[in-house]
C-alpha cells in the first residue's frame, strides 16, 4: 500500500497502523548536475573524484562522481518530499548504506522504497521500528545506493 490521495489530491500521512511489510514507495525525481556535485564535495568531501572533473579522469572512477554521502543526501531528501509520508517524520534509528555504481552528473535520482519488518516496541507502547529496503536508481534503472534503515514509527495518537 502506498500513500492514498486524501480530497485535495494530496498523499495522507501515514501512521503505524498504515503500514504492512511489502508495502512499496516511490519518490518524485532529483536531476543530478556538475555544478551540485561540486558544490557539495568541495563543502563536505574534497577529493578529487568529485571536485574536479579532469582530475577524476585518472581516479578509480574513472570521471566525475558525486560523494556517496551526496547520494545519500539526495536520498533522504527525495524521501521526505515524496517517498515516504509518515505522519511524524522519518526518524532514523540506524541503517546500512551500500554504493554499488557512482552517482554521476545528468544522473535522474528517484528511491523505491519498500517495508520488510515492523517490530512493535516492548518498552514504548504506540510505536515500532520499521525496517526499510530503499533503492535509489538512477534513469537508467541502475542502483546506485542500497539504505536499509530503521524508522521509529507511532502509532495514531488517540
Amino acid at each position: 500500500m502506498a500513500a492514498l490521495p486524501d480530497d485535495t489530491g494530496a498523499k495522507r500521512a501515514l501512521y503505524l497502523e498504515d503500514l504492512s511489510v511489502g508495502d512499496h514507495f516511490q519518490s518524485g525525481e532529483h536531476t543530478l548536475d556538475v555544478a551540485q556535485i561540486k558544490a557539495f564535495a568541495c563543502q563536505f568531501d574534497p577529493q578529487p573524484f568529485h571536485t574536479d572533473e579532469e582530475a577524476a579522469k585518472s581516479t578509480f572512477f574513472g570521471g566525475l562522481a558525486a560523494s556517496g554521502w551526496h547520494t545519500a543526501a539526495l536520498t533522504m531528501k527525495l524521501l521526505v518530499e515524496s517517498g515516504i509520508p509518515l505522519a511524524e517524520g522519518i526518524i532514523g534509528s540506524g541503517g546500512e548504506l551500500q554504493w554499488p555504481k557512482p552517482t554521476r552528473p545528468g544522473d535522474v535520482l528517484h528511491v523505491v522504497s519498500e517495508v520488510l519488518d515492523i517490530t512493535p516496541s516492548r518498552s514504548k507502547p504506540g510505536r515500532a521500528m520499521v525496517t526499510m529496503r530503499c533503492r535509489t536508481l538512477n534513469q537508467r534503472g541502475e542502483v546506485l545506493q542500497y539504505f536499509t534503515p530503521k524508522l521509529v514509527v507511532h502509532a495514531r495518537p488517540a
